[in-house]
């Protein structure tokens, strides 16, 4: 029995790998390890075993917070 295709969409997906979130949001993958690296409590990543996965909505809401600063 053939696998259904489940490719979803980058800008439809709730949390996005850290290289998905670098091509999505045109930052380098090192500046999203900093980022979280610095930000230990904030609620727009998620650690799924040894994996990072970045909440998409909520990361960029977070990006669109330090920019005003």
């Amino acid at each position: 029995m053939p696998k259904p295709n489940l490719d979803i969409p980058v800008w439809k997906k709730y949390a996005l790998s850290i290289e998905e979130a670098a091509a999505y949001f045109g930052i380098g993958e090192n500046k999203i390890r900093k980022i979280i690296s610095e930000s230990p409590n904030a609620n727009f990543y998620i650690e799924v075993g040894s994996h990072i996965k970045i909440k998409r909505e909520l990361f960029a809401r977070y990006l669109d917070d330090i920019t005003l600063l």
